[in-house]
Parts: structure tokens; C-alpha cells; sequence
């Protein structure tokens, strides 16, 4: 089985925005259980921060179904074109009687 280049592409940028995510949604879970107040959350840093796991998440799901689809299908171009090849068959060798 070979993974094509579009598909490890499509898995890292999976990883990476999924990964990200889960990153920014435990450092604000993280800096909330610290004390900091929720108007800093409003502005500059934290408001990426705060917003990445919001917009990340669907993306990377998005994301997950094109890499699955994309498979299928080269899957099942690679199916039909083994079953589609034709039998080579030995030709008839034989011998003039």
C-alpha cells in the first residue's frame, strides 16, 4: 500500500490544525484556571487564541472527510484498473501433429 502525496499532505495539515487546536483549547482552559480575567480574552493574543480551536476544529474535520473521499476514490481507481487489465494468457503452443 503507497500513500500518495496529496494524502500525506492532506494528514499533516490534519494534524497540524487539529493538533493547534487542541493546543490553543487547553491553554485558555489553562489561563482561565489561572485567574486570567474574561475581558482579556476580548482582544489581541488571547482573542486568536480563544477563537483558533472554534474555527480549527470544523476545518480539520472538513478536512478528514476530503482525505477519506480522496482515498475512496483512488482506491477504487485502483480496483477497477486490476480487475479491468485483461488475463494474459499463455498463447497455444502446439505441436503440428
Amino acid at each position: 500500500m503507497t500513500i500518495h502525496r496529496n494524502e500525506s499532505v492532506l494528514a499533516f495539515m490534519i494534524a497540524g490544525i487539529v493538533g493547534l487546536s487542541i493546543v490553543a483549547f487547553l491553554t485558555v482552559i489553562i489561563a482561565t484556571a489561572s485567574g486570567l480575567p474574561g475581558n482579556q480574552f476580548r482582544g489581541g493574543f488571547w482573542q486568536a487564541v480563544a477563537l483558533l480551536p472554534g474555527v480549527g476544529l470544523p476545518i480539520g474535520f472538513v478536512l478528514i472527510i476530503v482525505l477519506i473521499v480522496i482515498s475512496g476514490i483512488r482506491r477504487s481507481r485502483e480496483a477497477k484498473s486490476t480487475t479491468a487489465a485483461p488475463a494474459r494468457t499463455a498463447r497455444n503452443t502446439s505441436t503440428k501433429k
